[in-house]
């Protein structure tokens, strides 16, 4: 089964390379010419969690090629979408769009939310599913990747009424077979809005602070805004409809915990000068709050801050 992974980051290269060695038929579309080419002559350098490290060949073209391929006759069963909600614009959808056919179904692996909604008015008709991964990667250079750290997958169905049953079970198997540890799910939205919460918690602040997720909460002071901006985006998720967990504010603790060492990919952006995922995360409940009617100072001054950093 023909599977293509668009977006060429840490998560891309690793659902690629991992796919890939066993045995899946599988390309990945890049931004650039340097990235296809090096995966097309080189392949995915996938780096396990021992240290040991192999090289996987993998198909790989530039988006921007697509108007030059041969089109619906290579459609594959499976887009995976890896890319930052920042690169999800009329462009890439329109790319999409000449990548899928009517038989495609597209899996959506993003933090924050808002491009679920862009997806549907591209592709109205298609099976589209939503994801969401705490498996950890890091991408060392255009063609390699570092496993992390193990995580958990889950993905479901967008629209119950317009699943594919069986793509959806193919690709469990598939996934499962490469190594992975996936879950199909008929909560998405709550398994969104909880991975959500974390990140309009952690990523805002540690680059407000620049410093990294273990050291944001060992300071009382930024322990007690932390603490605020959890529960103003409870309250915020609550009102549409995310039922808040008893152990919410410790599971923030523990990832900060889990993942000390780590810097969070949004101080990373700041660092590298590039725009943030912002606007879908703290942004994103900011949205949300208004279409509630309430208020949300917190997640409306942490989007404003970090916006000035890029």
């Amino acid at each position: 089964m023909k599977i293509h992974i668009v977006g060429g980051g840490a998560i891309g290269l690793l659902h690629a390379g991992r796919l890939a060695q066993a045995g899946q038929e599988v390309t990945v579309w890049t931004r650039t010419d340097k990235q296809a080419e090096q995966l097309r002559t080189e392949g995915i350098r996938l780096e396990d969690l021992n240290g040991e490290a192999c090289d996987i060949p993998v198909l790989s073209y530039t988006l921007a090629s697509l108007a030059k391929q041969s089109g619906k006759d290579d459609s594959p069963s499976w887009i995976i979408l890896t890319v930052k909600q920042t690169h999800i614009d009329v462009s890439l959808l329109r790319q999409i769009q000449l990548l899928s056919h009517r038989h495609t179904a597209v899996l959506c692996l993003q933090n924050g939310i808002g491009h679920m909604d862009k997806l549907v008015d591209f592709l109205p008709e298609a099976a589209l599913y939503t994801g969401v991964t705490s498996i950890g990667a890091r991408r060392l250079d255009v063609r390699s990747v570092r496993h992390t750290g193990e995580g958990q997958l889950w993905f479901g169905p967008l629209n119950e009424d317009k699943k594919d049953e069986n793509l959806q079970n193919l690709l469990l198997n598939m996934l499962q077979s490469a190594g992975f540890s996936v879950q199909l799910s008929n909560e998405m939205k709550g398994r969104i809005y909880q991975k959500l919460l974390i990140n309009a918690v952690i990523n805002p602040l540690t680059a407000i602070y620049d410093t990294t997720n273990g050291e944001l909460p060992r300071h009382p002071s930024r322990l007690k805004l932390m603490r605020s901006l959890y529960e103003e985006t409870v309250s915020v998720l609550a009102a549409d409809g995310k039922k808040p967990e008893d152990d919410g504010w410790q599971r923030v603790l523990q990832v900060c915990e889990a993942t000390a060492t780590n810097v969070s990919s949004m101080l990373s952006d700041v660092r590298a000068g590039r725009e943030t995922e912002i606007d879908w995360i703290n942004g994103g409940v900011s949205a949300l709050a208004r279409q509630s009617g309430m208020p949300s100072p917190l997640n409306d001054a942490v989007t404003a801050l970090v916006k000035q950093l890029h």
